[in-house]
Protein backbone atom coordinates (compact mmCIF):
# COMPACT_ATOMS: atom_id res chain seq x y z
CA UNK A 1 0.00 0.00 0.00
CA UNK A 2 2.76 2.42 -0.95
CA UNK A 3 0.53 4.77 -2.94
CA UNK A 4 -1.70 7.11 -0.89
CA UNK A 5 -5.38 6.40 -0.31
CA UNK A 6 -5.84 2.82 -1.56
CA UNK A 7 -9.56 2.22 -1.97
CA UNK A 8 -11.41 -0.29 0.19
CA UNK A 9 -14.76 -1.55 1.41
CA UNK A 10 -16.16 -2.64 4.75
CA UNK A 11 -16.84 -6.39 4.60
CA UNK A 12 -18.20 -9.17 6.78
CA UNK A 13 -17.32 -12.84 7.00
CA UNK A 14 -20.45 -14.19 8.63
CA UNK A 15 -21.77 -11.30 10.73
CA UNK A 16 -22.44 -7.59 10.50
CA UNK A 17 -23.44 -5.08 7.86
CA UNK A 18 -20.50 -5.23 5.48
CA UNK A 19 -20.56 -6.72 2.01
CA UNK A 20 -19.32 -10.26 1.44
CA UNK A 21 -15.64 -10.67 0.62
CA UNK A 22 -16.55 -11.88 -2.87
CA UNK A 23 -18.15 -8.48 -3.57
CA UNK A 24 -14.85 -6.81 -2.66
CA UNK A 25 -13.13 -9.19 -5.08
CA UNK A 26 -15.65 -8.45 -7.85
CA UNK A 27 -15.20 -4.70 -7.33
CA UNK A 28 -11.42 -5.08 -7.53
CA UNK A 29 -10.59 -3.21 -4.31
CA UNK A 30 -7.11 -3.63 -2.84
CA UNK A 31 -8.06 -3.22 0.87
CA UNK A 32 -10.84 -4.15 3.30
CA UNK A 33 -11.92 -3.70 6.88
CA UNK A 34 -13.93 -6.60 8.30
CA UNK A 35 -16.64 -6.95 10.90
CA UNK A 36 -15.42 -9.57 13.38
CA UNK A 37 -16.99 -12.99 12.73
CA UNK A 38 -19.04 -14.99 15.23
CA UNK A 39 -17.16 -16.76 18.02
CA UNK A 40 -17.44 -20.17 16.34
CA UNK A 41 -15.48 -18.91 13.33
CA UNK A 42 -12.77 -17.06 15.28
CA UNK A 43 -10.39 -19.99 14.98
CA UNK A 44 -6.93 -20.65 13.54
CA UNK A 45 -8.48 -22.75 10.75
CA UNK A 46 -10.93 -19.96 9.84
CA UNK A 47 -8.11 -17.39 9.93
CA UNK A 48 -5.96 -19.55 7.62
CA UNK A 49 -8.84 -20.03 5.17
CA UNK A 50 -9.60 -16.29 5.18
CA UNK A 51 -5.95 -15.34 4.63
CA UNK A 52 -5.77 -17.80 1.73
CA UNK A 53 -8.76 -16.05 0.12
CA UNK A 54 -7.21 -12.62 0.67
CA UNK A 55 -4.00 -13.76 -0.99
CA UNK A 56 -5.99 -15.24 -3.88
CA UNK A 57 -7.99 -12.01 -4.32
CA UNK A 58 -4.92 -9.78 -3.78
CA UNK A 59 -6.64 -7.90 -0.95
CA UNK A 60 -5.03 -6.48 2.21
CA UNK A 61 -6.92 -6.51 5.53
CA UNK A 62 -6.47 -3.20 7.36
CA UNK A 63 -8.83 -3.34 10.38
CA UNK A 64 -11.02 -5.81 12.30
CA UNK A 65 -14.13 -4.19 13.79
CA UNK A 66 -15.76 -5.39 16.99
CA UNK A 67 -19.51 -5.93 17.01
CA UNK A 68 -21.63 -7.53 19.70
CA UNK A 69 -24.83 -9.51 20.07
CA UNK A 70 -27.68 -7.25 21.18
CA UNK A 71 -26.40 -4.04 19.59
CA UNK A 72 -29.00 -2.03 17.72
CA UNK A 73 -28.71 1.13 15.66
CA UNK A 74 -32.49 1.61 15.41
CA UNK A 75 -32.41 5.16 16.81
CA UNK A 76 -30.19 7.32 19.00
CA UNK A 77 -31.67 6.26 22.40
CA UNK A 78 -31.35 2.58 21.39
CA UNK A 79 -27.72 3.08 20.36
CA UNK A 80 -27.06 4.72 23.71
CA UNK A 81 -28.63 1.76 25.52
CA UNK A 82 -27.16 -1.13 23.50
CA UNK A 83 -23.91 -0.27 21.70
CA UNK A 84 -20.32 -0.88 22.69
CA UNK A 85 -18.67 -1.19 26.10
CA UNK A 86 -20.68 1.58 27.79
CA UNK A 87 -23.83 -0.41 28.80
CA UNK A 88 -22.92 -1.81 32.26
CA UNK A 89 -24.94 -5.05 32.03
CA UNK A 90 -23.03 -6.35 28.99
CA UNK A 91 -19.66 -4.75 29.63
CA UNK A 92 -17.80 -7.67 31.22
CA UNK A 93 -18.81 -10.14 28.51
CA UNK A 94 -18.12 -7.66 25.72
CA UNK A 95 -14.72 -6.70 27.11
CA UNK A 96 -13.79 -10.39 27.13
CA UNK A 97 -15.07 -10.73 23.57
CA UNK A 98 -13.11 -7.64 22.46
CA UNK A 99 -9.92 -9.32 23.67
CA UNK A 100 -10.86 -12.52 21.83
CA UNK A 101 -11.52 -10.54 18.64
CA UNK A 102 -8.11 -8.88 19.03
CA UNK A 103 -6.49 -12.30 19.34
CA UNK A 104 -8.32 -13.44 16.19
CA UNK A 105 -7.14 -10.28 14.40
CA UNK A 106 -3.60 -11.23 15.44
CA UNK A 107 -4.08 -14.60 13.72
CA UNK A 108 -5.00 -12.59 10.62
CA UNK A 109 -1.86 -10.48 10.97
CA UNK A 110 -3.98 -7.36 11.58
CA UNK A 111 -2.69 -4.69 13.95
CA UNK A 112 -5.81 -2.50 14.07
CA UNK A 113 -9.00 -3.13 16.03
CA UNK A 114 -11.96 -0.84 15.40
CA UNK A 115 -14.95 -0.20 17.64
CA UNK A 116 -17.96 1.94 18.47
CA UNK A 117 -17.25 2.19 22.19
CA UNK A 118 -20.74 3.60 22.82
CA UNK A 119 -22.08 6.85 24.23
CA UNK A 120 -19.43 8.06 26.65
CA UNK A 121 -21.02 10.45 29.20
CA UNK A 122 -20.33 14.12 28.48
CA UNK A 123 -20.00 14.86 32.19
CA UNK A 124 -16.55 13.83 33.44
CA UNK A 125 -17.96 13.65 36.97
CA UNK A 126 -20.47 10.96 35.97
CA UNK A 127 -19.23 7.71 37.64
CA UNK A 128 -19.81 5.95 34.31
CA UNK A 129 -17.13 8.13 32.69
CA UNK A 130 -14.41 6.80 35.01
CA UNK A 131 -15.63 3.24 34.37
CA UNK A 132 -15.31 3.67 30.59
CA UNK A 133 -11.84 5.19 30.97
CA UNK A 134 -10.78 2.16 33.03
CA UNK A 135 -12.22 -0.41 30.61
CA UNK A 136 -10.66 1.34 27.60
CA UNK A 137 -7.28 1.29 29.33
CA UNK A 138 -7.74 -2.41 30.02
CA UNK A 139 -8.49 -3.14 26.36
CA UNK A 140 -5.61 -0.95 25.12
CA UNK A 141 -3.16 -2.62 27.50
CA UNK A 142 -4.31 -6.08 26.44
CA UNK A 143 -4.05 -5.45 22.70
CA UNK A 144 -0.71 -3.67 23.13
CA UNK A 145 0.72 -7.12 23.94
CA UNK A 146 -0.40 -8.12 20.41
CA UNK A 147 1.28 -4.97 19.01
CA UNK A 148 -2.19 -3.68 18.14
CA UNK A 149 -3.98 -0.36 18.33
CA UNK A 150 -7.61 0.52 19.01
CA UNK A 151 -9.34 2.92 16.60
CA UNK A 152 -12.52 4.44 18.02
CA UNK A 153 -15.23 5.08 15.44
CA UNK A 154 -16.51 8.65 15.45
CA UNK A 155 -20.14 9.64 15.79
CA UNK A 156 -21.36 9.29 19.33
CA UNK A 157 -19.16 12.10 20.66
CA UNK A 158 -18.31 15.57 19.45
CA UNK A 159 -14.72 16.15 18.31
CA UNK A 160 -13.99 17.94 21.61
CA UNK A 161 -15.55 15.11 23.62
CA UNK A 162 -13.49 12.53 21.76
CA UNK A 163 -10.26 14.48 22.29
CA UNK A 164 -11.04 14.81 25.98
CA UNK A 165 -11.71 11.07 26.26
CA UNK A 166 -8.54 10.01 24.42
CA UNK A 167 -6.51 12.42 26.57
CA UNK A 168 -8.00 10.98 29.75
CA UNK A 169 -7.39 7.35 28.73
CA UNK A 170 -3.67 8.13 28.37
CA UNK A 171 -2.71 5.22 26.13
CA UNK A 172 -0.45 5.60 23.11
CA UNK A 173 -2.25 2.89 21.09
CA UNK A 174 -5.65 4.63 21.13
CA UNK A 175 -6.61 6.35 17.88
CA UNK A 176 -9.60 7.25 15.70
CA UNK A 177 -11.46 5.67 12.78
CA UNK A 178 -13.06 8.79 11.31
CA UNK A 179 -16.52 8.40 9.79
CA UNK A 180 -17.76 11.77 8.50
CA UNK A 181 -21.35 10.63 7.95
CA UNK A 182 -21.67 9.53 11.58
CA UNK A 183 -20.99 13.08 12.76
CA UNK A 184 -24.04 14.09 10.70
CA UNK A 185 -26.23 11.06 11.49
CA UNK A 186 -25.72 11.47 15.25
CA UNK A 187 -25.84 15.27 15.04
CA UNK A 188 -22.51 15.68 16.80
CA UNK A 189 -20.78 18.29 14.69
CA UNK A 190 -19.84 19.41 11.21
CA UNK A 191 -17.55 16.62 9.92
CA UNK A 192 -14.84 18.67 8.20
CA UNK A 193 -14.29 20.91 11.22
CA UNK A 194 -14.29 17.79 13.42
CA UNK A 195 -11.72 16.07 11.19
CA UNK A 196 -9.37 19.05 11.44
CA UNK A 197 -9.70 19.01 15.25
CA UNK A 198 -9.01 15.30 15.75
CA UNK A 199 -6.69 14.89 12.74
CA UNK A 200 -3.56 13.90 14.65
CA UNK A 201 -5.33 10.78 15.96
CA UNK A 202 -6.92 9.62 12.69
CA UNK A 203 -5.44 6.28 11.63
CA UNK A 204 -8.30 4.89 9.51
CA UNK A 205 -11.39 6.33 7.85
CA UNK A 206 -14.76 5.44 6.44
CA UNK A 207 -16.10 7.03 3.30
CA UNK A 208 -19.80 7.31 4.00
CA UNK A 209 -22.33 10.06 3.37
CA UNK A 210 -25.41 11.33 5.16
CA UNK A 211 -27.94 14.12 5.45
CA UNK A 212 -28.70 16.13 8.57
CA UNK A 213 -31.88 15.41 10.52
CA UNK A 214 -34.37 18.22 11.16
CA UNK A 215 -33.46 17.99 14.85
CA UNK A 216 -29.79 16.90 14.92
CA UNK A 217 -28.82 14.88 17.99
CA UNK A 218 -32.45 14.00 18.75
CA UNK A 219 -33.33 12.26 15.50
CA UNK A 220 -31.23 10.21 13.11
CA UNK A 221 -29.88 11.82 10.01
CA UNK A 222 -30.26 9.83 6.80
CA UNK A 223 -27.48 7.70 5.33
CA UNK A 224 -27.27 8.08 1.55
CA UNK A 225 -25.05 6.98 -1.33
CA UNK A 226 -21.57 8.52 -1.38
CA UNK A 227 -21.63 11.97 -2.96
CA UNK A 228 -25.35 12.52 -2.37
CA UNK A 229 -25.21 13.77 1.21
CA UNK A 230 -23.94 16.72 3.22
CA UNK A 231 -20.34 15.59 3.84
CA UNK A 232 -18.84 16.99 0.62
CA UNK A 233 -16.46 14.28 -0.56
CA UNK A 234 -13.93 16.47 -2.34
CA UNK A 235 -13.66 18.69 0.72
CA UNK A 236 -13.35 15.57 2.90
CA UNK A 237 -10.47 14.15 0.84
CA UNK A 238 -8.71 17.53 0.65
CA UNK A 239 -8.95 17.76 4.45
CA UNK A 240 -7.55 14.22 4.80
CA UNK A 241 -4.65 15.39 2.64
CA UNK A 242 -4.29 18.50 4.82
CA UNK A 243 -3.95 16.43 8.03
CA UNK A 244 -1.45 14.10 6.35
CA UNK A 245 -3.66 11.00 6.16
CA UNK A 246 -2.50 8.62 3.41
CA UNK A 247 -4.17 5.36 4.51
CA UNK A 248 -7.07 3.44 2.95
CA UNK A 249 -10.36 5.08 1.97
CA UNK A 250 -12.80 2.43 3.18
CA UNK A 251 -16.32 2.66 1.79
CA UNK A 252 -19.10 1.68 4.19
CA UNK A 253 -22.65 1.44 2.85
CA UNK A 254 -25.13 -0.13 5.25
CA UNK A 255 -28.07 -1.50 3.25
CA UNK A 256 -27.62 -5.27 3.73
CA UNK A 257 -31.32 -5.82 3.00
CA UNK A 258 -30.69 -4.75 -0.60
CA UNK A 259 -27.39 -6.36 -1.72
CA UNK A 260 -27.87 -5.53 -5.41
CA UNK A 261 -28.30 -1.81 -4.70
CA UNK A 262 -25.55 -1.97 -2.07
CA UNK A 263 -23.05 -3.37 -4.59
CA UNK A 264 -24.12 -0.85 -7.24
CA UNK A 265 -23.77 2.10 -4.85
CA UNK A 266 -20.37 0.89 -3.65
CA UNK A 267 -19.32 0.63 -7.31
CA UNK A 268 -20.47 4.23 -7.80
CA UNK A 269 -18.58 5.27 -4.67
CA UNK A 270 -15.38 3.66 -5.96
CA UNK A 271 -15.71 5.59 -9.23
CA UNK A 272 -16.32 8.84 -7.36
CA UNK A 273 -13.32 8.34 -5.07
CA UNK A 274 -11.03 7.25 -7.92
CA UNK A 275 -11.95 10.44 -9.79
CA UNK A 276 -11.37 12.63 -6.75
CA UNK A 277 -8.05 10.94 -5.99
CA UNK A 278 -6.88 11.69 -9.52
CA UNK A 279 -8.07 15.30 -9.25
CA UNK A 280 -6.43 15.90 -5.87
CA UNK A 281 -3.28 13.80 -6.07
CA UNK A 282 -2.71 14.17 -9.80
Amino acid sequence: MSSPWPLGVFTSVDAGLGVKLEVARDLGVPTIQIHAPHEATRTQAAADAFLKKLAEYNITLTCVFCGFEGESYADIPTVSRTVGLVPPETRVARTKETKEIADFAKLLGCQTIGMHIGFVPHDKNDPLYAEIIAITREVCDYIAKNNQQLNLETGQESADGLLQFIGDVQRDNLFINFDPANMILYGNGEPIAALRKVGKYVRSVHCKDGKWAKNPGQEWGQEVALGQGDVGMENYLRTLQEIGYTGPLTIEREIPQDPVRQKAEIGGALELLAGLKKKILG
